[in-house]
């Protein structure tokens, strides 16, 4: 596994990439990985990823978000916990207040809380950290003073969501923010799960699709969502998803 895994596409063009996330402070870089190890990261987060779910109803202090592991799911009334979670992110969402609910996997969690030493995940993390990743990251955003980066597994599935927010934690050492995909191959249009941006009226200034081995970076804070995912649509919106940090 670890042969293959965040193995780089040696064909991109670093110059082009960096010249496009100068211009709007945003990128989206296609086949960033070779094929090889995208779908050996697609394959883990399919079939090895025990999945939790992460909700939040509201943008005040007192509706923190809330993040539930599959064995809590799983614990008598867990689910039920969680409906009522995300019936009230519905509920908040509809008043214009900030709401999301997705599948997750906190790839930190896992190492700082020993899930699965030497498993997949904390090799995933790894490579986020190593230094190939890290110089591309540098590279391409121009900010050399880039340190780290954290990550957590996330899916977006029927009726999942995350609200419009501008990722404005620079205080936490948050500098650009990443959705590395490994969606479904055939992900339709339809389906949902669009990583949006917005202008100061609302209206969506650039959108990416759902892609395989895709990475989407750009500089925060910058307002943005992820669209909702209809009840139609089948799974497999599965990505990697965090930030690139300072500190």
């Amino acid at each position: 596994m670890a042969k293959t895994l965040f193995e780089l596409n040696p064909d991109l063009d670093r110059a082009a990439l960096a010249n496009r996330f100068a211009q709007s402070g945003r990128v989206q870089i296609r086949d960033v990985l070779t094929r090889e190890a995208a779908e050996e990261i697609q394959a883990i987060l399919m079939q090895a990823t025990p999945w939790g779910m992460a909700v939040r109803a509201g943008d005040s202090p007192d509706t923190p978000p809330r993040g539930f592991s599959n064995a809590e799911i799983a614990a008598p009334g867990g689910a039920d916990q969680v409906n009522r979670m995300a019936n009230a992110a519905a509920q908040a969402s509809a008043r214009g207040d900030y709401g999301f609910r997705y599948a997750q996997f906190s790839l930190v969690e896992a190492v700082q809380k020993g899930w699965n030493p030497g498993g997949p995940h904390e090799l995933l993390l790894e490579h986020l950290n190593a230094p190939a990743m890290m110089d591309l990251v540098r590279e391409v955003t121009g900010f050399d003073d880039l340190a780290s980066a954290d990550g957590q597994a996330t899916m977006f599935a029927p009726q999942h969501y995350l609200g419009r927010h501008s990722d404005s934690h620079v205080a936490e050492g948050w500098k650009v923010a990443y959705v590395l995909n490994f969606a479904r191959e055939d992900w339709h249009p339809d389906w949902g799960g669009y990583l949006l941006f917005l202008d100061e009226d609302g209206d969506v200034v650039e959108g990416f699709r759902p892609r395989f081995n895709a990475l989407n970076m750009f500089a925060v804070p910058q307002s943005h969502l992820v669209s909702f995912v209809p009840p139609f649509a089948p799974p497999g919106r599965l990505a990697i998803t965090g930030w690139f940090r300072d500190r």
